[in-house]
C-alpha cells in the first residue's frame, strides 16, 4: 500500500497496450488482428476474503505481539518493526539508520556473520534485515519445527549487534559502490531529487541510504548510538504468523525478548513537510537518449481518512485498473513504454508522484499531456467504468496481499505501526468498494494541486529546455548531474555557482 519504504512498500505498474495501426486493420474484414491490445486483460474475478484471526499482547516491558495463525504450510514468520527509520537518522548524517539496519546480521557479540548466516542456511531458512523511511526490521523464516531457533536469532541481531569495526567499512565500500551505480540511473536519480524537491529538508527528503559524503563520515560511534536510542521493545511490535498455535508464539517470544530491557523513548521530531511548491529542477546529462519525468507534490500521511480514496483516485490516474496516462501518453500519443502514478504515504506525511520516461525531443510535450491529465482528475467527474476498473483491481487483489505468512505479518505490522484499525484492514476490498464517483472528485479537489507541482526531468536538457516554455513551463533550474548536492538548497555543490 505505499510506494518507496524497505520495509513493506511494492509498486507493480501495468502498462496499457500500443493500439494497432490503421492499416493492419484495413481491407482484413475477414481475419480479426487481436494483438496488440488496446486495453489491458479485465481484472480476476472478486472472491470472499477470510482474514486470518488474530490476537495481540503486550509484555511487560511494552514490546508489542501480534498472533496470525496460518496453518495451511509448515513454516512460521517472525517479523520485527522497530518504530525507527532513515527519518530517525541524526541531524547532517543521513544513512545511519540504513547502515545500521543492513549490520544487524553482520555479527554480534556473540555469533559472527559466518555462524549466523551458517545456522539459517542449515534449517532451509531466511533471514533479513533492513530499514525504510519510518521503520527497521528483522525478518526470520522457517519451518515450524525451527521456531525457537527462529526467535533465539531474531533476539541476538535485534538485541546485540556487534559493528565490527571491519563490518563496518566492509558494509561502506559497498553502499558507496551501490551509490556510483545508482547515479548512473536517470530514474534513481529522479527519484531522489523529487524526494527532496516535494519534502524540502524534511527528514523524507534526505535519501534514505545517505550520501557519499554522509557515508564516508559515517563512525561506528554513530551506528551505537542509532541502535542503543531507537532499538528497545516499547518502540517495537513483532509478529508471529504460521503454523503455531498462539501459545506456543507468546510463548515463545516470551522466553527469548522478555528480558529486553526498555528504555525511555526518544523525543520525536517536530519537522513538518512543506506545502506544495511549483518547482521545476532539470538534472543535465548530455547525451542521454531519454528523459525520467517525475511530477506530483506532497500529500497526506498514511493514517489519513482519506488516504483509500485518494489511492483509489490515482490508480484511475495511473494504476492499475485504470491508467489514463497510459492511456493518453503510450496509446494515443506513442510518447512512452509506460506510465503511471502512484500515492506513498508515511507516519506523518506522504506524497504522489506521477511517473513515465519519454525520447528527448519529446519531453516537452509528455510533461504538458502529465499535467492536463492531474488537472483533468481534479475538474472533471471520473466515469464510472474507469471507477469499477480501480476497485475491480485493488480489491481482487487483496486476497494475493495474504496468500503467505510473510505478506500477512508485512500487511498487519503496517497496521499497527501507523496506527491503524485493524478491522478496517479485514474489510478492506469492502470499503473500496463503497468509493463513488464523488467521493474521487472531492479528494482530487482537496489534495490535487496541478498549479503547485514539483517536478524533475533528468536528460540531455540541450534536447528539451528550449521547448518547455512553450508548453507553460518557462522557471526552469538546470543542474549539471556533475554538479548536484542533494543537501544542497540550489541542488549544486559548493562553489558550482546559482542556477
Amino acid at each position: 500500500m505505499s510506494r518507496r519504504t524497505a520495509a513493506a512498500l511494492v509498486a507493480v505498474v501495468l502498462a496499457c497496450a500500443i493500439a494497432a495501426p490503421a492499416a493492419a486493420q484495413r481491407g482484413r474484414a475477414s481475419r480479426t488482428v487481436d494483438w496488440p491490445r488496446e486495453s489491458p486483460p479485465p481484472p480476476l474475478l472478486e472472491r470472499p476474503v477470510a482474514f486470518p484471526e488474530y490476537e495481540i499482547r503486550t509484555l511487560a516491558n511494552g514490546l508489542r505481539v501480534v498472533y496470525v495463525g496460518h496453518h495451511e504450510q509448515p513454516a512460521v514468520t517472525v517479523r520485527l518493526l522497530v518504530a525507527a527509520g532513515a527519518s530517525n537518522d541524526p541531524p547532517g548524517k543521513p544513512g545511519v539508520a540504513a547502515m545500521a539496519a543492513r549490520l544487524l546480521d553482520q555479527g554480534t557479540t556473540t555469533r559472527a556473520a559466518q555462524d549466523i548466516a551458517g545456522i539459517v542456511d542449515y534449517v532451509g531458512g531466511a533471514l533479513d534485515v533492513g530499514a525504510g523511511s519510518d521503520l527497521s526490521f528483522v525478518n526470520v523464516i522457517v519451518l515450524r519445527d525451527d521456531f525457537d531457533l527462529a526467535l533465539d536469532i531474531l533476539s541476538d541481531v535485534t538485541r546485540r549487534p556487534a559493528f565490527a569495526p571491519d563490518e563496518v567499512e566492509r558494509q561502506r565500500q559497498q553502499v558507496l559502490s551501490a551509490m556510483q551505480v545508482s547515479y548512473d540511473d536517470p530514474a534513481y536519480l529522479a527519484d531522489i531529487v523529487f524526494n527532496r524537491l516535494v519534502y524540502g529538508f524534511h527528514p523524507y527528503g534526505v535519501p534514505p541510504n545517505g550520501t557519499p559524503e554522509s557515508v564516508r563520515a559515517m563512525t561506528r560511534a554513530d551506528l551505537v548510538a542509532f541502535h542503543r536510542t531507537h532499538f528497545m521493545p516499547n518502540n517495537a511490535v513483532l509478529a508471529v504468523v504460521g503454523d503455531v498455535t498462539a501459545e506456543e508464539a507468546f510463548a515463545g517470544v516470551e522466553r527469548a525478548l522478555g528480558d529486553w530491557p526498555t528504555s525511555a523513548l526518544p523525543r520525536p521530531g517536530t519537522t513538518e513537510a512543506p506545502p506544495p511548491t511549483r518547482r521545476l529542477v532539470v538534472i543535465d546529462r548530455p547525451g542521454a537518449v531519454q528523459t525520467a519525468v517525475r511530477a506530483g507534490h506532497v500529500a497526506l500521511p498514511r493514517a489519513h481518512p482519506d488516504y483509500l480514496t485518494l489511492d483509489v483516485a490515482v490508480k484511475i490516474l495511473g494504476g492499475e485498473g485504470g491508467n489514463r496516462l497510459g492511456t493518453v501518453l503510450r496509446t494515443e500519443r506513442s510518447l512512452t513504454y509506460a506510465a503511471s502514478a502512484d500515492v506513498a504515504a508515511r507516519r506523518t506525511a506522504g506524497d504522489f508522484m506521477a511517473t513515465t520516461d519519454t525520447r528527448s525531443a519529446a519531453t516537452a510535450d509528455a510533461l504538458r499531456l502529465t499535467v492536463d491529465e492531474i488537472a483533468r482528475l481534479r475538474r472533471e467527474p471520473v466515469r464510472e467504468r474507469e471507477l469499477r476498473g480501480a476497485q475491480a483491481y485493488l480489491a481482487g487483489n487483496f486476497p494475493i496481499t495474504l496468500e503467505t505468512p510473510n505478506a500477512i505479518a508485512a500487511q498487519v505490522l503496517e497496521a499497527i505501526l501507523y496506527g491503524l484499525d485493524l478491522e478496517a484492514l479485514e474489510r478492506y476490498p469492502e470499503r473500496v468498494n463503497d468509493v463513488s464517483v464523488r467521493d474521487i472528485q472531492r479528494v482530487a479537489q482537496d489534495w490535487l494541486k496541478p498549479a503547485s507541482l514539483s517536478i524533475v526531468l533528468v536528460g540531455d536538457a540541450s534536447t528539451f529546455v528550449d521547448d518547455l516554455p512553450r508548453v507553460g513551463f518557462d522557471r526552469i533550474e538546470v543542474v549539471p548531474q556533475a554538479e548536484l548536492d542533494l543537501l544542497a538548497p540550489d541542488f549544486r555543490r559548493r562553489g558550482a555557482g546559482a542556477p
